[in-house]
């Protein structure tokens, strides 16, 4: 199916575009601002401060912002973080374990179950939510408990999931310099939003729209660094799944030199479908570097086409955050090439409600 000529015009973005996700993508900058405010204002006086471990609970849109966090410590902190996607917590979480519990909706039946077994486990718990199930629990057990604003699909609160639980740690000693770290990220997304990535601004200039039409009705893999920058991999990976709703994958070097490259052979057909992303940033390692500069040698050879990805922004917060912002909007774009609403989730919404009546039951 050929690109229509004005695909991604204004007129044809506000007509598939019924839910106004562009709005909340256009007032992203803000809500990392909104989230450092909310973080700083959070009384850590309940918490223990002497805990050696970190685990974060969420599952989809809940735990992207986590991954961030983790990946971003990565250097920081000197305590181990897991990001845990299940019902059940690992064995080693104990009263040393310092829990943090994100369910946008407050619903989310994992998370609800992990939240009863971290407090069975005597962990010192802060749940993040918008309301919900997870509000009451946490307001009839007297934990913290962080209240972000509704009325976002969960997807894209990742400045309040990600940029609350920093400033928590802050306070509890983990990290630091979280506040010139959100300022420079508010900047470089105001400045990327206002040049690169809105909805004026043509294809030759619009990195955004440019990626998406190189992936239009192709298969789009995903790569990146493991350290600092796998969370912006994942996250592109997911929006592509719930925003374009197409098949995708994401991979992380150096991983993927020591498996997954052999793997750029068969089925041909495939292969030929295939449009790599890879994301870059100064400040990866340099043989790490040089091993995503080979790889791209050798997909090419091969006839994939492979799209380099720069993050910009003067610090490591503001690089990744850059990364993930331009991947919301190839998202966004690649969803109005193939005349599609972003927002629906319908068969997210199906499984839960067959998910309840299986409970029921």
């Amino acid at each position: 199916m050929p690109l229509m000529k004005n695909s991604l015009s204004l007129v044809n973005i506000k007509k598939i575009d019924k839910s106004g996700m562009l709005a909340v993508l256009l007032d992203f900058p803000k809500q990392c601002q909104d989230a450092f405010a909310i973080g700083q204002r959070v009384d850590c006086s309940l918490l223990k401060k002497d805990f050696q471990k970190i685990v974060f609970v969420g599952v989809g849109g809940s735990a992207i912002g986590a991954d961030l966090v983790r990946s971003y410590l990565y250097y920081q902190s000197n305590l181990p973080i897991t990001v845990v996607r299940e019902y059940n917590l690992p064995g080693f979480v104990d009263s040393r374990t310092l829990v943090f519990i994100s369910s946008y909706s407050g619903n989310t039946e994992e998370s609800l179950n992990a939240y009863s077994e971290a407090k069975v486990k005597n962990a010192s718990i802060v749940l993040i939510s918008s309301g919900g199930q997870l509000k009451e629990r946490a307001q009839a057990d007297n934990f913290t408990f962080i209240q972000v604003p509704a009325g976002l699909p969960p997807r894209y609160a990742l400045g309040f999931l990600s940029i609350i639980p920093l400033c928590v740690l802050e306070k509890l000693g983990v990290g630091r310099g979280s506040e010139a770290a959100v300022f420079n990220t508010v900047n470089a997304l105001e400045e990327l939003k206002l040049k690169n990535l809105n909805q004026k601004i043509a294809a030759q200039d619009n990195i955004a729209k440019f990626a998406a039409q190189k992936l239009y009705n192709k298969f789009p893999v995903v790569y990146s660094a493991s350290i600092n920058f796998d969370a912006v991999a994942t996250r592109l990976r997911s929006q592509l799944n719930e925003n374009t709703k197409c098949l995708a994958l994401s991979g992380y070097f150096p991983e993927m030199n020591h498996n997954e490259i052999m793997a750029w052979q068969f089925p041909k057909k495939v292969i030929k479908g295939v449009s790599v992303v890879m994301f870059k940033d100064q400040g990866i390692e340099a043989r790490v570097k040089q091993r995503m500069e080979i790889t791209k040698e050798i997909l090419r050879s091969q006839g994939v086409e492979v799209l380099d990805i720069v993050s910009r922004g003067t610090d490591l917060l503001s690089r990744i955050f850059s990364l993930a912002y331009i991947g919301d909007f190839i998202s966004f774009y690649l969803a109005i090439l193939y005349g599609v609403d972003p927002a629906p989730t319908d068969k997210i919404d199906y499984l839960k409600k067959k998910i309840k009546e299986f409970s029921a039951n």
